[in-house]
């Protein structure tokens, strides 16, 4: 969410942003509503003040015990003028309360109307985010490993989970519909290995290891900048106003909500691993073969919540980019860093890093990780602030980026790890979690 302030001075900026994001956001119309509903706000507020100096005078009209009304009546006052007076003071206060309760009605829509349309506008992408509609406009900033070249001809990752007997998409179909699956045996613990491996690097690291819920209240998804636009995209449990997650960085941010920090505690460095849950409405082609786009999986998330400085910023975004990639070369997977354009950013993101690892049976990068910073616009949904040096309350700026996902790591790790006898080689950093073997087989 943005400061008010913030959109009423910078309107044309804003609805830049909301072009260039796609995001359909009536900025006109939330000025308009913002501007009658401060009209009312300050028109309640005479009345309010009206009424409370009334009632002051009145009740002194009414009390012969206090100290006007005796001074009053000792200085000739009949007490029938005095009677009069406060008669007509009630009158007057009626009049008042009779003006405020149709303001009261405008301003119940007007702050409903506001709070909606506030929740719609788009975070403005930072100056060197590239220009582009969708993801195909997303710029390659630099390539890491070498795409191998197989002397055999190689199997997808469906082919070889079948014929290593540790990936059952048909039965995963069976228990819980389209886009679900079963690991066994091997792939279950490889799927459990990258998850290890990279809650014990971000361990190592400095980060606080969290066990987040995965259910969460609904203003907590509003808070993060997942509802309302991103609605149809979560698992609702509507009779309970809960929904799950599709990511721990929902809870890991709302974590200090409605709390004031202190500068000193700051950076907050957190990680967690969680199931997440995604219904991908919408999706198509490619993307739900296999176990690329899946209704549930399982993610190590990584979040900071830093001081309001851009520099700090940008400092702790190139940090969680780093230590993804740092996991994804310990897997030995050749990949690729992409700077995401303003179509594929989303409503609260300044700005976001995507981390493409190379999957042979898509004969391309395919994203893996996101890194990204949201300046305040999550801090203000969550009144998640800090008091600063000078004692000024501010709002805090908070980053989050996968460190691993899976089972879709999962795609290029069998992939280019399979040799033409079938098997799968396990990558070195992944041997100790796998009882100490060197390769999967049939």
């Amino acid at each position: 969410m943005l400061d008010i302030r913030f959109i009423r001075e910078n309107s044309d900026l804003v609805k830049d942003a909301a072009v260039k994001k796609r995001i359909a956001c009536d900025v006109d119309r939330l000025l308009e509503v913002d501007r009658r509903r401060v009209e009312v706000l300050q028109a309640l507020e005479k009345l309010a003040t009206k009424s409370r100096e009334g009632g002051q005078q009145l009740a002194l009209y009414r009390n012969p015990q206090s100290d006007w009304y005796k001074r009053a009546v000792q200085g000739g006052m009949p007490i029938d003028q005095i009677k009069a007076e406060a008669d007509k003071l009630q009158r007057e206060l009626n009049t008042v309360k009779s003006e405020a309760k149709p303001l009261e009605e405008q301003k119940r829509t007007l702050v409903s109307e506001f709070d909606e349309l506030m929740l719609t506008v788009p975070q403005p992408p930072a100056p060197e985010v590239p220009v582009g509609e969708d993801e195909t406009a997303n710029v390659e900033l630099r390539r890491v490993g070498q795409i191998p070249s197989l002397d055999f001809k190689p199997k997808d990752h469906v082919e070889l989970g079948k014929q290593l007997g540790i990936i059952d998409i048909e039965r995963g179909v069976k228990l819980a519909g389209t886009r679900n699956y079963v690991l066994r045996g091997d792939a279950a613990l490889l799927h459990q290995a990258v998850l290890r491996l990279a809650q014990d690097l971000m361990i190592e690291r400095g980060y606080v290891p969290m066990n987040v819920p995965v259910l969460v209240r609904e203003k907590v998804m509003e808070g993060t900048g997942y509802f309302p636009l991103g609605r149809d995209q979560a698992y609702l449990c509507e009779r309970d106003e809960m929904s799950l997650v599709g990511t721990a960085e929902v809870p890991l941010t709302a974590y200090h909500s409605d709390e004031i920090l202190t500068e000193d505690e700051l950076p907050k460095k957190y990680v967690a691993q969680s199931t997440c849950f995604r219904r991908e409405a919408g999706a198509a082609g490619k993307d739900t073969y296999g176990l690329f786009r899946i209704h549930l999986f399982d993610k190590v998330e990584q979040v900071i919540v830093c001081r309001n400085d851009e520099e700090v910023s940008k400092d702790h975004h190139r940090e969680i980019l780093r230590n993804a990639e740092d996991v994804v070369q310990a897997l030995e997977l050749p990949y690729r860093v992409v700077h995401v354009c303003t179509g594929d950013l989303g409503q609260g993101q300044v700005e976001k890093f995507d981390i493409e690892a190379w999957m042979p049976s898509r004969n391309s990068y395919g994203e893996t990780h996101s890194a990204s910073r949201f300046h305040e616009f999550q801090a203000r949904r969550l009144m998640l602030r800090y008091r600063d040096g000078n004692k000024k309350v501010r709002y805090c700026h908070t980053l989050n980026n996968t460190v691993i996902a899976s089972p879709r790591i999962l795609i290029p790790l069998l992939e280019i790890h399979q040799n033409g006898d079938g098997s799968v080689t396990i990558p070195q950093a992944l041997r100790k979690y796998m009882g100490n073997r060197d390769k999967i087989g049939p």
